[in-house]
């Protein structure tokens, strides 16, 4: 009989896709394959227009250290470990937590946003699994945000 350890001991792992591929590309759930069908991805020219016309419910994921160092105007911060949680509160409760309207699961203008966008897709991920299934995320995050702000003035 062969012993679990000897079987692994030939096995190479090697990198592979990231969890939010592997879920795009296996999962079973309609709400989630939906989410997938349409754009995920805000540019920062998408991101200028929503704030600019207040189309857009923004949650920086980032830690309260780095939101406090700086942040996007009108984001709202979730760090990444809340967002689960955060996002299963009643309405009531999240709008008493965090002073904003607690999002939808079928709004169109949630993003996510982090340091440099991957914080942000993980924060998608759960987003989709929890059946917010229209939201995206800001892949520049705040590095690029900043850099193109500061090019503008």
């Amino acid at each position: 009989m062969t012993s679990f350890s000897q079987v692994a001991a030939g096995i190479t792992c090697k990198p592979g896709p990231t969890y939010g591929a592997i879920l795009r590309t296996f999962t079973t759930s309609p709400a989630c394959r939906e989410s997938f069908e349409h754009d995920t991805v805000v540019t920062y020219s998408q991101l200028k227009t929503m704030l600019a016309t207040g189309d857009i419910q923004l949650f920086d994921v980032r830690s309260p250290a780095e939101f406090e160092d700086g942040h996007i105007p009108t984001a709202v911060n979730i760090p990444l470990d809340n967002l689960e949680g955060s996002l299963k509160l009643s309405p009531e409760e999240f709008e008493q937590m965090f002073e904003v309207k607690a999002p939808g699961k079928s709004d169109t203008n949630i993003v996510f946003q982090c340091k440099s966008g991957n914080r942000s897709a993980k924060a998608l991920d759960i987003a989709c699994l929890l059946g917010f299934n229209r939201a995206r995320h800001y892949k520049g995050g705040y590095i690029e945000w900043i850099e193109r702000e500061e090019k503008s003035l």
